[in-house]
């Protein structure tokens, strides 16, 4: 290690060592999360490696770190309004295109359906959909997700089966007449 390097981790160890906790406490305040509050930790001192030759010498570095950190809390935040914006226009957009589901997915049994598709994994939950809703042979399916077709129609054979086995325990659970039995 040169020793220009070593002077850049000391200068960086010292700049963290003495900035840290005073980051991390006004992080922690205004995060949405503590993981939010690391991450954005973990950003921020990023930057500050990165920019090390860049950071005002004394107290001005504390201030700086604090900006840098303020500033990627505001793209945080922003991100995920627009992360919301998007689901919630993706759920305006699936109720509205529920009129052209299958009869069996808007009718009253559709809880257990969803319930029953949510044990399955993903993959077997999204192979199922693509055959049911979409109306894809395993074949289309496999090109989809990357697999075999003979892989799909083995996961969609067994994926049905649990379905079933789901929705079964499903009706009776919920059979009134099963309730009063008890």
């Amino acid at each position: 290690m040169s020793h220009a390097r070593g002077t850049e981790y000391a200068a960086f160890d010292h700049l963290y060592s003495t900035t840290r906790a005073d980051l991390l406490a006004y992080l922690l305040r205004r995060a949405p999360s503590t993981e939010d509050a690391s991450e954005v930790l973990s950003e921020t001192y990023l930057i500050a490696w990165r920019k090390l030759d860049a950071i005002p010498p004394g107290d001005k570095a504390r201030l700086w770190l604090f900006g840098v950190a303020r500033n990627l809390l505001l793209k945080h935040a922003s991100r995920l309004r627009a992360s919301n914006a998007l689901v919630s226009r993706i759920t305006e957009e699936l109720r509205a295109s529920s009129t052209r589901l299958p009869d069996h997915a808007a009718s009253p049994d559709a809880e257990h359906l969803v319930t029953a598709l949510a044990s399955l994994s993903e993959l077997d939950r999204e192979i199922v959909t693509l055959t049911a809703w979409e109306g894809l042979t395993p074949k289309e399916i496999a090109a989809v997700t990357g697999s075999s077709a003979n892989a799909v129609r083995i996961r969609l054979h067994r994926a049905r089966s649990r379905l079933q086995t789901q929705l079964a325990k499903d009706d009776v659970a919920h059979d009134p007449t099963t309730m009063l039995a008890s």
